[in-house]
C-alpha cells in the first residue's frame, strides 16, 4: 500500500457539505492500490454511542489516482472521522497526522468537520442542473429592427469582420423565440449587450445602458419577460474586469490626468496615460489600450460595479451572470458579488470565465461554476484533434471532476465552443459526424451544455471574428437534419435524469482507445453512451445483465442484447446482437448509441 499517495484534507473538495445535514468524504489513493476504503466516523461528544465504519465507493479514477467518496449524514451535523485503508491483505487506519497499523484507541486525533452551518453550504441554483444553454452573439443573431441599425450596415451573411456591423438586436432574438423553444433551449447567455463603441460590446461604455444598436431597457425587459413565460432563463454579460476606452470616468482621466477625480478607478503607473511600444502605462486587459482594468479594491468602483449587478436583476428579471475575465479580479470583490446578487435572487446563477483549474473560486463564497474549458479541451482532443484516445479522455474528464465539490461539477457550464474560438464543425474539419460525437459527450455528461447559435444549423467559422458570422436564416442555409439531431439529444438528456446529475462509470474496451464507453447512473435510471471514433465500425461487448438490469429494474426475457437493452438514440445502423454467447453492440465508423436498460414485462 503506498500511503505517500494517500491524501486528505478536511476542506473544499475532500470534505463539504452538500446540503444542511449531508456531508460528502473524499479520500484519493494510488490508482489500483485499494481493494475497501471505509470513513470511521462518529460524534465528538457522543463517540461510544455513534462511531460507525461507512462504506466508501470507488467513484472516479484518473492516469494515477482513485477517488474514494461516501456520503454521511451526523446526527447532530459534526463529524470526527478517520479512514479505514484495506488492499486485501493489509489493513491501515488513517488519522489527521499519521497511519497506523491497529485501530486507535482514542478518536481525539481524527479529521474534525465542526458543524454544518447552513449559511457555510455551498448551494448552486437546481434549475441549472436541468438547464440546456444557448449562446446568443446578439449582433449576429437576428435584425429585428432596421430602424437602430449602425451606419454602414453590411448586408446580413456578409464575411464578419473585427470591426463591422450587420444589425443584430435585442428584436431579432424576440422574433425567432419559436426556433429556440422548438429546439428545446431552456436558458440563453447574452455575450455583452450594454452600451459600447465596438461590435461585440467587451469594452463596456456605460454599464446602466443597453446598447442604443440593441434596443433599449425597455426592449430587454420585454425579451426577458417573454422568456420567462416560455421557461427560458436568461443569463447577461458582466465585463467588471475592464471597462472600455469609452467609459466616462476613463475619458474623464485622459482629459484630466492627474487631477481626474477617476484617476483612482484604473492602474494608472503614471501621467499622462500612454502607448509606447504596445504596452500601455496603465494596467489593460491584455495589453489593449481600450480595456483599461477596473481598480475594483476602490470602494467607489466597487459600489458602482455591485450595484450595476444589483440594478438589472431587480429592474430587468435576469436570471444571472456570467462574468467576463473573472479569474483577474479580486476575491475579495467576488465574495461580495456573490452576497448582493443572492440577496436578490437565491436562485442567480454566477457562472465566471475560467480557461483553467478553479478551485479557489468554487467554495460556496464566489462563483456557482465556470466555463468548463478543461472539458471542452478534453473532448475536442479526442474527437476533433485526435490527441487523446479514450482511456486518456476518461482521465482527463475524471480528473476535472475530482477537482471540485459535486454541487459544482452538476452545474458546469460545458460547451464546445463559443466567440471566442473556432466553431465546432470547423474544429471538426467540417466532419458532421465528429461533430455529432462531441455534442453526445456534451449532453450525456455531468454540468450544463451550451449550443453555440448556428451550431445546429451547421454554421462554421475559424477564429474571431470568423466564428462569429450571421445566423442562417433562409431554409436553405439551414442543415435541417443536424437541427433534428440536436432536438433529439436535448430531449434524450431532459427525459433521463441520470444524464443530468448521475454518476459516470467509465468501460474498459480495449483496442487502439478509439472506442470510448461511460455508464450514466442514478437510482433504477441508467443509460450507456457508446463513442466510435474510429473511420471503422467496431463492436463493444455490453455488460452481462443475466435476468437482471444494471443494478436497476429487472429483464426477465432470456439474456440477449436485443431483449435486455433498447436504442435510445443512435447514429446508423447501430446493431444490437449476440456473438458468441455474449451480448454485443456493432457501431458504425464514427458512430454512436446511447442504451437503455429495456422495460420490465
Amino acid at each position: 500500500m503506498l500511503l505517500e499517495a494517500v491524501y486528505h484534507r478536511p476542506k473544499m473538495n475532500w470534505a463539504y457539505a452538500y446540503d444542511d445535514y449531508t456531508l460528502h468524504l473524499r479520500l484519493r489513493a494510488k490508482k489500483g492500490d485499494m481493494t475497501e476504503v471505509h470513513a470511521w466516523v462518529g460524534d465528538k461528544y457522543a463517540w461510544d454511542q455513534t462511531e460507525e465504519l461507512v462504506p466508501m465507493k470507488l467513484v472516479l479514477s484518473d492516469k494515477r489516482f482513485d477517488y474514494w467518496e461516501c456520503e454521511v449524514q451526523p446526527p447532530f451535523r459534526r463529524l470526527k472521522y478517520g479512514f479505514l485503508l484495506q488492499n486485501g491483505h493489509e489493513s491501515v487506519w488513517m488519522t489527521e497526522n499519521d497511519f497506523h497499523d491497529e485501530r486507535p484507541g482514542k478518536p481525539d486525533r481524527l479529521f474534525d468537520f465542526p458543524f454544518i452551518n447552513p449559511v457555510d453550504v455551498f448551494r448552486t441554483p437546481a434549475w441549472v442542473r436541468d438547464a440546456v444553454f444557448y449562446q446568443i452573439f446578439p449582433e449576429r443573431f437576428a435584425n429585428g429592427d432596421p430602424n437602430n441599425d449602425p451606419e454602414d450596415v453590411q448586408p446580413w451573411g456578409g464575411k464578419p469582420e473585427a470591426d463591422n456591423y450587420f444589425g443584430g438586436d435585442l428584436q431579432g432574438v424576440i422574433d425567432h423565440l419559436d426556433h429556440l423553444s422548438e429546439l428545446g433551449i431552456t436558458a440563453i447567455y447574452f455575450t455583452p449587450v450594454f452600451a459600447a463603441a465596438t461590435n461585440h460590446k467587451y469594452d463596456t461604455e456605460d454599464y446602466r445602458k443597453i446598447d442604443p444598436h440593441f434596443g433599449d431597457g425597455e426592449k430587454l425587459k420585454e425579451l426577458v419577460q417573454l422568456c420567462h413565460d416560455r421557461g427560458i432563463r436568461v443569463l447577461l454579460d458582466a465585463v467588471f474586469n475592464h471597462a472600455g476606452r469609452t467609459f466616462a470616468p476613463f475619458v474623464d482621466v485622459l482629459e484630466k490626468g492627474e487631477q481626474s477625480k477617476y484617476k483612482n478607478w484604473f492602474h494608472i503607473h503614471e501621467f499622462p496615460l500612454t502607448d509606447k511600444d504596445g504596452r500601455p502605462n496603465y494596467d489593460t486587459f491584455s495589453f489593449e489600450p481600450h480595456m483599461p482594468k477596473l481598480n475594483t479594491e476602490n470602494p467607489e468602483v466597487k459600489e458602482y460595479l455591485l450595484g450595476t449587478a444589483e440594478y438589472w436583476i431587480r429592474e430587468i428579471g435576469i436570471d444571472g451572470w456570467r462574468l467576463d475575465i473573472a479569474n483577474e479580479v479580486d476575491h475579495h470583490f467576488w465574495r461580495e458579488f456573490r452576497s448582493r446578487v443572492k440577496a436578490i435572487n437565491p436562485d442567480a446563477y454566477i457562472l465566471g470565465e475560467i480557461w483553467h483549474e478553479a478551485s479557489p473560486w468554487l467554495q460556496g463564497d464566489q462563483f456557482d461554476a465556470v466555463m468548463n474549458y478543461p472539458f471542452t479541451d478534453a473532448v475536442l482532443d479526442f474527437v476533433a484533434r485526435g490527441t487523446l484516445n479514450a482511456s486518456e479522455l476518461a482521465n482527463a474528464i475524471q480528473m476535472q471532476l475530482s477537482r471540485y465539490p459535486r454541487q459544482a461539477s452538476e452545474v458546469l457550464f460545458n460547451l464546445l465552443d463559443s466567440h471566442d474560438t473556432p466553431r465546432l464543425l470547423t474544429l471538426c474539419e467540417g466532419s458532421k459526424d465528429k461533430m455529432k460525437l462531441a455534442a453526445v459527450i456534451q449532453f450525456t455528461y455531468s454540468g450544463t451544455p451550451c449550443i453555440y447559435y448556428g451550431d445546429e444549423y451547421g454554421l462554421d467559422g475559424g477564429a474571431d471574428p470568423d466564428c462569429r458570422k450571421c445566423m442562417p436564416w433562409e431554409p436553405e442555409q439551414q442543415d435541417q437534419e443536424l437541427f433534428a439531431f440536436y432536438k433529439t439529444l436535448i430531449a434524450l438528456r431532459k427525459a433521463h435524469p441520470a444524464l443530468r446529475t448521475g454518476s459516470i462509470h467509465f468501460k474498459e474496451t480495449g483496442g487502439e482507445g478509439t472506442l470510448l464507453a461511460y455508464e450514466r447512473r442514478l437510482n433504477r435510471d441508467r443509460v450507456l453512451v457508446l463513442i466510435n471514433k474510429a473511420d471503422q465500425a467496431q463492436a463493444f461487448q455490453l455488460p452481462k445483465r443475466t435476468g437482471r438490469s444494471l443494478e436497476a429494474g429487472k429483464c426477465s426475457a432470456p439474456p440477449s442484447a436485443a431483449a435486455c437493452w433498447r436504442t435510445l438514440f443512435a447514429s446508423g445502423s447501430v446493431q444490437l446482437q449476440e456473438e458468441n454467447g455474449q451480448e454485443m453492440v456493432r457501431l458504425p465508423a464514427f458512430g454512436f448509441a446511447v442504451l437503455g436498460p429495456a422495460k420490465e414485462d
